[in-house]
């Protein structure tokens, strides 16, 4: 584990929203079967002394942190509070804030993420699908029945494909490690250099699968950065330059960042780069 195991307790920010408490639900679902702790208290200013699916919600973290034990945080309030719910994370002393939430303003990520490093509070995301541990611990939005526990692990900027790449290790008998999306918006927390220097002290992780797409050169970094086997998989190949692709990250500026030289990239780095998702698992098994 490289973010915490299923001993570590969380604290969920916009706890009594649609999407905070429809994904405590299913996080302590897996908590209760992997024997963790999962959810223990919910944040939203105003709403102190609710519950939401048996989790109390406090007004702030100090609050919570009076009567709970955590040491990680799920963030999902709306953009123009969220750079805030981070900092009241970070100053609250948890090790880690987990921000699904898309559309954060820069300067709010900017200021919130700098925060956070100054604090020892490690960011994933924002706009991410947050990361699972099989058999241990589930923080965010991932679909749980996708994964199986294993010793590859995957970091991604793309949601959607991380289930897809998942789903492909499965079926074909590979388990997985941690799964992380560290988001695709342009200011982030932790990169792919950032959580490839935690799979190297990972002794469950024998190599990881790189999930990137179009747009700036966070992918090349982070296999410049690690002496780990690494397979990449690189989206966007036919994306026409200039535009952005979804996410807000994605985008090919001055010919930097394009799919077709950022593969060449990579190859000359000698990482192994799959054409297609499928293809993933036989060139895992190559490498062992």
């Amino acid at each position: 584990m490289i973010y915490g195991d299923r001993t570590d307790g969380t604290i969920v920010w916009g706890a009594t929203g649609r999407q905070g408490s429809f994904h405590i639900n299913l996080m302590n679902e897996y908590a209760r079967s992997v024997g963790g702790r999962g959810v223990v208290a919910g944040v939203t200013p105003g709403k102190g002394g609710q519950e939401v699916c048996g989790v109390p919600v406090y007004n702030s973290a100090r609050e919570a942190l009076s009567e709970q034990d955590a040491s990680t945080a799920v963030i999902f309030v709306p953009a123009g509070a969220a750079g805030d719910a981070i900092m009241e994370a970070a100053h609250a002393g948890l090790d880690l804030a987990v921000a699904i939430t898309e559309h954060i303003p820069v300067h709010d990520a900017m200021r919130a993420i700098a925060y956070a490093d100054l604090m020892g509070c490690a960011v994933i995301g924002p706009n991410c699908p947050g990361l699972l541990s099989p058999g241990e611990q589930k923080l965010g939005i991932m679909p749980a029945h996708l994964a199986t526990r294993g010793h590859v692990g995957v970091i991604s900027r793309s949601g959607t494909l991380t289930y897809e790449v998942v789903d492909e290790l499965t079926r074909a008998g590979i388990g997985q490690s941690t799964i992380v999306g560290i988001g695709g918006d342009p200011v982030i927390g932790q990169t792919f250099a950032d959580v490839l220097a935690r799979f190297e002290e990972d002794p469950q992780t024998e190599a990881v699968v790189l999930i990137g797409e179009v747009g700036g050169n966070l992918e090349e970094e982070g296999v410049r950065s690690t002496d780990m086997p690494v397979v990449a998989y690189i989206a966007g190949v036919t994306a026409p330059p200039n535009k952005r692709m979804g996410h807000a990250g994605a985008i090919i500026e001055g010919g930097e960042g394009d799919a077709r030289s950022k593969i060449e990239r990579l190859k000359h780095l000698g990482t192994r780069v799959a054409s297609r998702p499928s293809e993933i698992p036989g060139i895992l098994r190559d490498l062992r």
